[in-house]
């Protein structure tokens, strides 16, 4: 099942995508936030499975990150053995987790803002994955329990800023640089997540090909390692890590510029494609 939050003529509500058509669950009683709707469990879940409602053509509404405003947002570093080359670093011996502030979300199709404060805008293309329940010392082998579907996303990075602090945060969390989506594919209709191919293009040109299996920490260990330390509520989102081709990584640096477009893509999971504009002076907010 295909679960997005999207728009059209009013408030924001969730719905089932089917083909090229989106099912509006609104009208059958189940929570139009996907946060609310995840946390309602097994029930809302095979609800909407099933449930009928308005049906749109996918082109005619306007798809949001499918949970608005995740909890948090957790992504972790070179944990692909082709961009640890590129680095020239060492391979962790312990998943490298850093957090994107929740104010990063952005929607799958909407633009990513070139910062005012830097020009060194990076792309990252990375596999994600939704939390579906509250959950706590997650063992390994019960982590798939938790996951509430699969998402395409981009770790958006702001170089300078990101290796200017002594944590990755705020090179990570500008505003809009966690695009995600295009929707929540459940586990039923991905099948391993760790065999995915992961392609990434700036304006047409292929930047990275490669594919989950070469993660170093698979996403049960990221599972059991976050619980450990604290609780993962519905709608918290895991990016996993990006393989080599980042900007960052050629040289010259091939950092984007306003009116690049970045598309990703994972097998089963589908693309989402965001074109890079100057941050809008209506983000000044003094």
């Amino acid at each position: 099942m295909k679960l997005a939050t999207f728009t059209t003529g009013g408030a924001p509500r969730i719905g089932r995508v089917d083909g090229d058509r989106i099912i509006d669950l609104s009208a059958s009683g189940l929570p139009t936030d996907m946060c609310a709707f995840l946390a309602a469990g097994p029930d809302a879940l095979q609800k909407a499975r099933t449930a009928g409602g308005p049906t749109y053509a996918l082109s005619a509404v306007r798809l949001e990150a499918p949970v608005l405003r995740p909890p948090k947002i957790l992504a972790v570093g070179l944990n692909y053995a082709d961009h640890i080359a590129e680095t020239k670093l060492d391979t962790p011996t312990f998943p490298m987790f850093f957090n994107k502030q929740s104010t990063a979300a952005n929607g799958p199709h909407a633009p990513i803002h070139m910062p005012r404060v830097s020009d060194k805008l990076d792309y990252e293309g990375e596999l994600g994955f939704v939390i579906g329940r509250r959950c706590r010392h997650v063992p390994k082998a019960r982590a798939h329990e938790v996951i509430a579907g699969f998402v395409v996303c981009n770790d958006v990075s702001v170089r300078d800023w990101q290796f200017w602090a002594q944590t990755f945060t705020l090179g990570k969390s500008f505003d809009t640089h966690a695009p995600f989506g295009p929707w929540i594919v459940t586990p039923d209709e991905v099948g391993d997540p760790h065999a995915l191919a992961l392609r990434t293009w700036v304006n047409g040109e292929l930047r990275q090909d490669s594919n989950t299996r070469h993660l170093v920490f698979d996403c049960y260990t990221q599972i059991e390692t976050l619980t450990k330390a604290f609780t993962l509520e519905p709608g918290d989102l895991v990016l996993t890590g990006t393989p080599s081709g980042v900007g960052i990584g050629f040289k010259p640096h091939k950092y984007l510029k306003v009116g690049d477009r970045v598309r990703v893509e994972i097998d089963k999971l589908g693309a989402i494609e965001n074109e890079v504009i100057a941050e809008p002076a209506s983000t000044t907010l003094i």
